[in-house]
C-alpha cells in the first residue's frame, strides 16, 4: 500500500486503497458484477379479491407499499423476484386476520416489458365463533356474588360483541376485548384487566373457540369531594350538584353526569371530574377513593355586542350583559337590549344558581315593540317560575302577567292577560348544533284570564306543539320535517292579547310569504289567529365531497293561522336553498315562492329554532 493511500485512509477512514483509487485518478472503476442489481423494476400490480380483502391487501402487501415509495427506494428486479415469491404467504397471513384461514392466493407475472403482477384471491368461508367460555375473577367473580354483581355479570355477557355464531376476525376479537374491558372499568372496577384470553382456531372446520377470563379487581367506592379552582363561587354551589354521596359505588357515568351538571350552570369555563386513584390502590383504598373536581371559573361579568340582519325583522343591533354573581349572591342576572328595524326589545332576567335537583328559580321583565305588521304592538310582560333541566329534557313552570297596546289605523286597543303555564322540551338528537338524526319536541299548556278595552274579559286556555324530525335517507341524502300546531281556547267574545295569538309566514314558518304575513283579516285589518297549523318537508345533501359543509336543499312548506279550524286554509310555499353547516350551527339561505302571492322571496336564518 502506498504512502499516499495510507495518508488518505487516515483522513477519511476508508479501508483499502482500491476504494479511493478512482477518486485519485490512478485507476478506472471496474464495472459491477451484476449490472441489473439496482435496475428499478417498473411493475403494475392488480388484486382480484372481494372489496374488503382487496383493500386490506392493497394497503399492507409489500408489493403494494413499494409502489407508493419514492422512485429511488423502489424495488430492483432481483427484489421484485424475491417479494413475488413470498407474496402468496404474506397475503394468506393478512387474510387470516379477517378470519379466512383457507384462502387460496395465486400470483402471476407477465413477461417484460409490461411487468404486470396479478394476485388472484379465493377467500373461502370466513371462520365463525363456535364456543365461548366467559369467566370472572376478582371481586366480581366471588363465589357468592351479590345482586349488583350478578346484574353486572349478566350485563357484561350481553355486551360481549363477538358471540357464538358471529363471524370471526382479528379486528372484531380485539374490539370485543377492549370494549368489554372499558365497560367493566366504567361500571365500578377501574382496575379490571384480562387475566386470560385465547382464540383456538380449527382450520379444517373454520370454527373458533373463545375463552376469556376477566379479573375485575376490587369494586371502588366514591369518597370525599376535593374541589379546586374556586375563587368567587362557594363550594356549596358545587356540592349540591353532586349526584352521589361518599360510600356510593363508583361508576364512570355518575362522574360524567356530575361533570355535565357543572357545565350546564354556565358558571365555569372548564370542568374536570376524575377519580383520584393514584399509584397502585390497595383493597382498603378502593373503599373510599376521593373525587377531584378541577374548575376554572368563567368571568363574573361579561358583555356582548352584535350587529346582524334577520330576514323577518331586518337589521339589528344587540347589547347583552351577564353577571354570574350580582351583589355577591348565588344568582345570575342577564340584561339584553335588542334594537332592530321591525322589533325592539329590552329584557332583564334573574335566575338562581342550579339547585340540587337541577332546578333554577327565575324572574324576568320584558318590554318589546313589534313593527313588522301593519300595526304597532307594544308588550310589557313579567314572568316568575322554575326551570328544571334533566339531561336533554327541560320543564318550565311559570306565571305570567302581560299588558299590551295595539295601534292600527289610528285605533288603540289595550289588552292584558294573567296566566299559568307549563312547557316541556324533549331532545333526542345526534347533535344539538348540526342534527342529522333524531327529533326535538315542545309542548306548551297554559290558561288564565284575559281582558280587553274593546271586548269582554274572560278565561282562556292555550296549547302549542312543535316537532322537528331528522333522518338520513341513504345515498348521502338527508331529510327533515317540522310540524307546529296551536290553539287558543276561549269564547268568541273574549279579547285575547295579540302576543298570545298566532300568525304564520317567514323563515321558520311558511317560506315564500312575509314574516307574520299569514293570518285572518277582520274589517280589513290583520288580526292574530286562534288556531295554527304549519308543516314542512325538506331534502338536502352535500354539494360535493370536497365541500362537505355546504349542502343544497329543496323544500315544501304549508300552513296558516285562522280564526278557527272551519276557516283554516293552508298556504303553500316551495323553493331551493343553500346550507352551510358552520361550527356555531347551520346557516340557511332560501329562495322560496309563495303559491298565492306569485313571487319569490329570499329567507335567511341561523341555527335551529324550536
Amino acid at each position: 500500500m502506498t504512502l499516499r493511500c495510507l495518508v488518505l485512509l487516515a483522513l477519511v477512514g476508508l479501508s483499502g486503497c482500491s476504494t479511493i483509487s478512482g477518486w485519485l485518478g490512478d485507476t478506472k472503476p471496474k464495472p459491477s458484477a451484476d449490472a441489473n442489481v439496482r435496475k428499478i423494476a417498473n411493475y403494475e400490480l392488480s388484486v382480484e379479491a372481494p372489496s374488503d380483502s382487496r383493500a386490506l391487501l392493497m394497503e399492507h402487501l409489500d408489493l403494494a407499499r413499494f409502489q407508493r415509495t419514492p422512485e429511488a427506494e423502489r424495488l430492483s428486479a432481483v427484489e421484485l423476484d424475491r417479494l413475488s415469491a413470498t407474496t402468496p404467504a404474506q397475503a394468506k397471513a393478512l387474510l387470516e386476520t379477517q378470519g379466512f384461514f383457507n384462502a387460496t392466493v395465486l400470483l402471476s407475472r407477465a413477461a417484460e416489458p409490461s411487468q404486470k403482477v396479478l394476485i388472484t384471491v379465493q377467500t373461502g368461508p370466513q371462520a365463525q365463533v363456535d364456543a365461548l367460555d366467559f369467566k370472572f375473577a376478582g371481586e366480581l367473580g366471588a363465589a357468592e356474588p351479590d345482586k349488583t354483581s350478578r346484574e353486572l355479570q349478566a350485563s357484561l355477557r350481553r355486551a360481549w360483541a363477538l358471540p357464538v355464531g358471529e363471524a370471526f376476525s382479528q379486528g372484531a376479537w380485539s374490539s370485543a376485548k377492549s370494549g368489554l374491558l372499558a365497560r367493566a372499568r366504567s361500571g365500578g372496577y377501574p382496575m379490571a384487566r384480562w387475566a386470560d384470553t385465547a382464540a383456538h382456531v380449527d382450520v379444517e372446520t373454520n370454527r373458533v373457540s373463545l375463552a376469556v377470563e376477566l379479573d375485575s379487581g376490587p369494586l371502588f367506592h366514591l369518597g370525599e369531594l376535593r374541589i379546586e379552582g374556586l375563587r368567587y363561587h362557594s363550594e356549596q354551589t358545587v356540592r349540591r350538584l353532586a349526584n352521589f354521596a361518599p360510600g356510593d359505588d363508583y361508576s364512570e357515568r355518575v362522574l360524567i353526569e356530575f361533570q355535565e351538571r357543572l357545565q350546564k350552570t354556565l358558571l365555569f369555563d372548564s370542568v374536570s371530574v376524575e377519580l383520584l386513584a393514584d399509584g397502585d390502590p390497595a383493597q382498603a383504598k378502593a373503599k373510599a377513593v376521593p373525587v377531584r373536581v378541577l374548575l376554572r371559573e368563567a368571568p363574573r361579568q361579561q358583555a356582548t355586542t352584535g350587529i346582524g340582519y334577520h330576514a323577518n325583522t331586518g337589521q339589528r343591533v344587540t347589547v347583552e350583559h351577564l353577571h354570574r354573581l350580582p351583589f355577591g349572591l348565588p344568582l345570575r342576572s342577564k340584561e339584553k337590549l335588542d334594537l332592530g328595524r321591525d322589533l325592539r326589545a329590552a329584557e332583564i332576567e334573574i335566575s338562581s344558581h342550579p339547585l340540587a335537583n337541577l332546578s333554577r328559580n327565575l324572574a324576568a321583565l320584558q318590554i318589546e315593540q313589534d313593527l313588522s305588521g301593519n300595526q304597532i304592538t307594544t308588550n310589557l310582560s313579567a314572568r316568575i317560575g322554575r326551570l328544571h333541566e334533566s339531561g336533554q329534557d327541560e320543564r318550565l313552570i311559570y306565571a305570567e302577567l302581560l299588558r299590551a297596546r295595539e295601534e292600527q289605523l289610528g285605533t288603540t286597543v289595550n289588552t292584558g292577560a294573567a296566566s299559568l303555564n307549563v312547557q316541556w322540551i324533549r331532545r333526542r338528537l345526534d347533535s344539538a348544533l348540526l342534527p342529522t338524526e333524531g327529533y326535538q319536541a315542545l309542548l306548551l299548556l297554559g290558561g288564565g284570564r284575559a281582558d280587553s278595552s274593546v271586548a269582554s274579559s274572560g278565561v282562556f286556555g292555550k296549547t302549542q306543539f312543535k316537532l322537528g324530525w331528522y333522518k338520513p335517507l341513504g345515498l348521502n341524502w338527508y331529510g327533515n320535517a317540522r310540524l307546529e300546531l296551536g290553539q287558543v281556547l276561549a269564547g268568541g267574545h273574549v279579547g285575547i292579547p295579540d302576543k298570545l295569538l298566532f300568525r304564520a309566514g317567514g323563515d321558520e314558518s311558511v317560506r315564500g310569504y312575509a314574516y307574520h304575513g299569514l293570518g285572518p283579516v277582520a274589517n280589513g285589518l290583520d288580526v292574530g289567529g286562534r288556531v295554527l297549523g304549519v308543516g314542512s318537508i325538506e331534502l338536502a345533501r352535500p354539494l360535493a365531497r370536497s365541500l362537505p359543509a355546504f349542502w343544497g336543499a329543496v323544500f315544501v312548506d304549508a300552513g296558516n293561522a285562522a280564526a278557527g279550524w272551519g276557516s283554516y286554509k293552508p298556504a303553500i310555499g316551495y323553493g331551493v336553498g343553500l346550507r352551510w353547516r358552520s361550527p356555531v350551527g347551520p346557516l340557511r339561505i332560501d329562495l322560496a315562492r309563495g303559491v298565492d302571492v306569485h313571487r319569490f322571496r329570499v329567507h335567511f336564518s341561523v341555527g335551529i329554532a324550536l
